[in-house]
């Protein structure tokens, strides 16, 4: 039975994991090196995580996490303002497709409300089947660049 769990100090050591399976990779294409995630570009939204500004939840399911989804306030590829939570999510390969990340997600919505958010970015790539999940609960794309777009969710929507 999947649990949705506030990440706690303990749990800061996940979002490597879940950093590197938010990388979206196309059909066709070998997953990148796992080093990946210490690039300065994709660092950003794990390094030092456990500011004032940063929140998040992950699922577990025996025992094991298998998503977590988070925000910060980074200047990164979702950035929109330094008042709007720039989100990242990822779940197992294993475990998408069965309701996990939405599960997330509104356990998170319902965080960032309570600590006074009025909306959250994301950045995601055109290919990425993730998007129509994103359009589903309520992002709107607000700004494309040739290869992603910027979606923004207001959270009085949730």
């Amino acid at each position: 039975m999947i649990q949705i769990k506030e990440i706690g100090i303990s749990d800061y050591p996940i979002l490597e994991e879940f950093s590197y399976w938010a990388i979206f990779t196309p059909p066709g294409f070998d997953l990148p090196e796992r080093s990946v995630i210490f690039h300065p570009t994709l660092f950003i939204y794990i390094e030092n995580f456990g500011n004032e500004n940063d929140c998040g939840v992950f699922a577990e399911d025996d025992g094991k996490a298998v998503g977590a989804a988070w925000t910060r306030i980074v200047p990164a590829f979702g950035h929109i303002d330094d008042n709007t939570p720039e989100l990242v999510i990822s779940v197992l390969p294993e475990c998408r497709n069965q309701g996990v990340g939405t599960m997330l997600m509104e356990r998170l919505f319902e965080l960032l409300s309570q600590r006074g958010y009025e909306q959250t970015s994301l950045a995601v790539q055109k290919e990425n089947p993730a998007l129509n999940f994103y359009l589903r609960l309520g992002y709107k794309i607000i700004g494309e660049k040739p290869e992603e777009y910027l979606m923004l969710k207001k959270l009085t929507d949730s």
